[in-house]
């Protein structure tokens, strides 16, 4: 083959550490641009970002060379890095340690994005951890009930 092709996309999402509601509307507002911005500079193209005061959710495509555990690192160390820089927006911020991440096939990429995007529909009938949880599950992923939040 003359070139290399590929599809690959991915839902992830993390939390605030121990899930602090910290993330309001106006630190939403700055923080959301900052991190597509970050996506893009890691050679990612961001297809949908939303979330809760406590986590958040991405849609992403990534190319071939670009881990999601390294795109992650770098979602959560220059968003920290950039928060705490910026006490005018909030004070002691952090991610919690880990992330969840699914692969994504193109025919169910609308789906999710609805899904990143009606985050607060969602929130109104579970919680975080119900959710997460769920998405777990539905992937198939094994976890630790006791070790699934930090």
């Amino acid at each position: 083959m003359a070139d290399t092709f590929t599809q690959i996309l991915f839902h992830a999402v993390f939390s605030t550490k121990h899930r602090v509601p910290l993330i309001d509307t106006k630190l939403r507002a700055e923080l959301y641009p900052f991190m597509a911005d970050t996506v893009r500079r890691h050679g990612g193209i961001l297809i949908s970002l939303g979330g809760m005061p406590d986590h958040v959710h991405f849609l992403l495509r990534l190319r071939p060379y670009v881990p999601i555990s390294s795109m992650i690192r770098f979602l959560k160390t220059n968003s920290s890095r950039w928060l705490g820089e910026r006490p005018d927006l909030v004070r002691n911020f952090a991610w919690q340690k880990g992330y969840a991440a699914f692969s994504v096939s193109e025919s169910r990429a609308t789906a999710v994005r609805t899904y990143i995007q009606n985050q607060e529909i969602h929130h109104a009938k579970r919680t975080y951890e119900k959710e997460l949880r769920s998405l777990l599950k539905r992937h198939r992923i094994p976890f630790d009930p006791d070790k699934i939040l930090d």
